[in-house]
């Protein structure tokens, strides 16, 4: 497929089938995320995937509240996605630009992540809301590390939705805002 037909693909998928996933998938995943650039090649992350159904239905009770993340107790698998330390000079552009470039890396290795996972045949939902504490706690994540994000994914049991998007007029322009 080209890319076109992946960034279409891709989705965030909260219903799946329950078949474990191969581990062959997620580990071209974590590849895929590896890959991806940093700044100053900092490489701020560290991937814990969790394929134990007990620790997926704990992570999905912390992920579940006010009507939140309900359906990430039944994933097949859930990736905590742990923020390591910026190298030297990462962090002092960081500071002097007053940009966070651990995170803004944390946010491309995840999607080529989800884009890897996606050409796979795999759905993903990247997870913002969760007890990062609980999970923290539950998967020995040392203390001071922050987990920002948590990936689900599986073999979806839905169809590709259509995307409904702003147009590109109305989020892109050319030579000044």
């Amino acid at each position: 497929m080209d890319f076109q037909e992946l960034v279409l693909k891709r989705q965030s998928t909260r219903k799946y089938l329950p078949d474990n996933v191969d581990k062959k998938l997620i580990d071209k995943c974590i590849e895929a995320a590896r890959l991806a650039p940093s700044a100053c090649n900092s490489q701020p992350w560290h991937f814990v995937v969790v394929d134990d159904r007990e620790k997926i239905r704990i992570m999905g009770e912390a992920a579940a509240g006010l009507g939140m993340n309900g359906f990430a107790a039944g994933v097949p698998v859930i990736v905590a996605v742990v923020l390591e330390k910026m190298n030297f000079t990462a962090k002092v552009g960081s500071m002097l630009k007053n940009k966070d470039y651990c995170m803004l890396d944390l946010g491309i290795a995840v999607e080529h992540f989800c884009l890897q996972a996606a050409e796979d045949g795999l759905g993903t939902c990247i997870l913002g809301w969760f007890d990062e504490r609980k999970v923290a706690k539950l998967l020995g994540v040392p203390k001071g590390k922050r987990i920002p994000l948590l990936i689900t994914a599986g073999y979806p049991d839905c169809d590709i939705r259509k995307k409904v998007r702003k147009t590109t007029e109305e989020i892109s322009s050319w030579n000044s805002y």
